[in-house]
């Protein structure tokens, strides 16, 4: 795959998250540069669900512009330039607030899966307060040092849960990464859910283990990928990437019909 390919990949990754739930408004994914593992692609500031190649950003590892510096940035890019210097076998990178896992993140709730597609999550991944070592914030994390204890705690994990913020989800690969985050959506949905009716039935470490093995070495990747591509493609074809920041323009009113005489 060329550079040019992989960042359309990365783009429409950025859409795909957005169609199925996992980003909204913030949230962001990003990519290793495929060339140089001491580079990294991410999107300008952007609603997640019109990033495009051209809107792209290639930073060095402390998060700094390589070029287009005049360009809006996100506020928490260092979580992705960190976790790509603690993790060398990190590939893409995902942070994402979604609601399927807020009741988790507010209550401090494991997740576990509850299905083979959840296996991708692992069983209680690590969890990351930002007030422990940091005390008040905004919440967001914007230096070097918070990004990095993020990673810390982020260890050899697949994802970590950030207490009363959102997760952070790594792959092997932009769709990979993508995968893992739109699946643990939405087993952290239908464990929410469950666990409101009682107690729910978690998979075994091994089963865990052996479900996540076959996600790299199966068709499900794939199959998932196409259909969520085909899904944007559905929805680009009713409303077109500009057609939010376009004016709208001023249509008459129907003249209404002449009542008739009896």
């Amino acid at each position: 795959m060329s550079l040019t390919e992989a960042c359309a990949e990365l783009a429409l990754a950025s859409r795909i998250c957005a169609n199925e739930g996992v980003l909204d408004t913030f949230g962001h994914i990003s990519m290793r540069h495929p060339d140089n593992p001491q580079r990294y692609f991410l999107s300008r500031s952007s609603s997640p669900d019109m990033v495009t190649a051209e809107g792209l950003i290639e930073y060095d590892l402390n998060s700094k512009p390589v070029r287009n510096e005049g360009l809006p940035q996100y506020s928490e890019r260092v979580i992705h330039g960190e976790i790509y210097t603690a993790r060398p076998d990190v590939m893409s990178v995902c942070h994402h607030h979604s609601p399927s896992f807020i009741p988790l993140l507010a209550t401090g709730s494991d997740y576990v899966p509850i299905n083979h597609l959840g296996a991708v999550g692992g069983i209680r991944p690590p969890w990351w307060d930002l007030h422990d070592e940091f005390g008040d914030t905004n919440m967001l994390v914007v230096t070097p040092e918070q990004g990095a204890s993020l990673a810390r705690a982020l260890g050899g994990h697949r994802m970590v849960l950030m207490r009363r913020h959102g997760v952070t989800v790594v792959g092997d690969d932009v769709r990979d990464c993508a995968y893992r985050a739109v699946q643990t959506c939405r087993n952290a949905e239908s464990l929410v859910r469950a666990l409101s009716i009682g107690p729910v039935s978690v998979l075994s470490p091994g089963e865990t283990r052996l479900a996540d093995d076959i996600t790299g070495s199966t068709t499900g990747v794939t199959r998932s990928w196409n259909s969520w591509v085909l899904g944007v493609a559905r929805l680009e074809a009713v409303l077109p990437a500009n057609a939010a920041s376009a004016p709208r323009r001023a249509t008459k009113s129907a003249p209404r019909p002449k009542r008739r005489r009896r």
